[in-house]
């Protein structure tokens, strides 16, 4: 059932657990790029755990506890012996599957003695961690970023450290109306603002819709249809659809296209089509690692193209650190803060339900079962937000 300009009371009220910071567990965290892990310790904090990260003699990955069964030294301090980890304090040896294999001055080894191992698993070049039930741990829910390592795709990307919670990301990457104002000179544009956008929701994702038709295309896309067609294009059709998957993966569909060729229809042939992948990780409750990458579907050997969209995706997302930063900031100043949603809140909020669907399933807190309650009982409802005639003038649009 269709909602017009998001004038539901269950989309506009902000649900009790808005300002809460936690994470669920039983799910699958990216925990570096695959170039980062190489055979020696990586010290990572990876949804409130205290990580090392390293890659066995074979090639494969493992990931453990960084605190020595003993006396809690950190093992990142410590050095990798063959595929084993010895403390740099008094010597203890544990394999890669966090077993201590060696105590000093004595032969029979305390059977207790072993560090938490992770499941982990390399996937769309990123070394995924799994902080839950490990007996859950199932490699194919993995989230999906195949675009990142598919023959049919080429691009790169990088890693930022914000000093943010993870869900103010997933709250501006979910409400791209914001690229007018705070992308003005690289991807922003008033009609972002202007056009009406789509949202919907399932069991565990949320996607927006939006497409922008007959406008000048931002710098960014300009660059890129004519590095594809060789000459400019004119007026175009524009789209970003944005697909959330729980519960800190989007991965946006985005790109242009000459006006009329048809496609708001499917066929972009005579466009560019690009990815923009994102997947966020928890560090603390006020911060984050944040994966992201960029993936386009032309050109795919020039590796110019390549290291210039990641330089230019790069600086668009610098700029978001700042606001997101800030942000945190002004959170942490106003504790008692009445948060409400405007319409343009949508799909963050709707994100933000199916993440208290997952900590309904682990936590005690009857918060998160009354959002998640609230959540399946609007599964599949698509809200349409309109501008108005308020924007229009605001923006000088005609």
């Amino acid at each position: 059932m269709a909602s017009t300009n998001g004038e539901s009371a269950d989309v506009r009220r902000v649900p009790d657990t808005f300002k809460l910071t936690d994470w669920p567990r039983n799910c699958w965290y990216a925990a570096a790029y695959d170039v980062e892990l190489r055979h020696e310790l990586l010290a990572r904090t990876i949804a409130g755990r205290n990580l090392i990260l390293f890659r066995r003699g074979d090639g494969r990955p493992a990931a453990l506890e960084d605190a020595c069964w003993h006396r809690l030294m950190p093992l990142s301090k410590g050095r990798l012996e063959g595929d084993d980890v010895a403390c740099a304090y008094h010597g203890l040896v544990y394999n890669s599957d966090g077993r201590c294999t060696f105590m000093p001055s004595q032969t029979t080894i305390n059977p207790a003695a072993r560090v938490r191992s992770y499941p982990v698993v390399d996937r769309h070049r990123f070394v995924w961690v799994w902080t839950g039930d490990p007996a859950l741990a199932d490699p194919d829910r993995v989230p999906d970023l195949h675009w990142n390592d598919d023959s049919d795709w080429a691009g790169d990307g990088g890693l930022i450290h914000l000093e943010c919670n993870y869900k103010l990301i997933v709250d501006n990457l979910m409400d791209l109306t914001h690229e007018t104002f705070v992308h003005g000179a690289s991807i922003g544009q008033r009609s972002i603002a202007e056009v009406p956008f789509e949202v919907t929701h399932g069991a565990r994702s949320a996607t927006v819709t939006r497409w922008m038709i007959g406008v000048d295309a931002p710098p960014f896309w300009k660059m890129q249809l004519e590095w594809k067609r060789g000459e400019p294009a004119g007026k175009v059709d524009r789209w970003q659809i944005v697909n959330f998957e729980a519960p800190s993966t989007i991965a946006i569909d985005v790109g242009v296209a000459p006006t009329g060729t048809g496609a708001p229809e499917g066929n972009r042939s005579e466009g560019v089509t690009g990815f923009v992948l994102n997947t966020m990780t928890p560090e603390t409750e006020k911060s984050c690692h944040y994966f992201w990458a960029f993936a386009r579907n032309y050109s795919l050997g020039d590796q110019r193209i390549t290291t210039l969209l990641r330089e230019g995706v790069s600086g668009v997302f610098a700029e978001d650190e700042d606001v997101l930063a800030a942000q945190q900031r002004g959170v942490d100043a106003n504790p008692d803060k009445q948060f409400y949603n405007l319409n343009i809140d949508s799909g963050a909020m709707w994100a933000r339900r199916l993440i208290d669907k997952m900590m309904a399933e682990e936590a005690e807190d009857e918060r998160y079962r009354r959002s998640a309650s609230e959540s399946e009982a609007e599964t599949e409802r698509v809200t349409r937000v309109e501008a108005t005639d308020a924007d229009a003038k605001r923006l000088g649009v005609k």
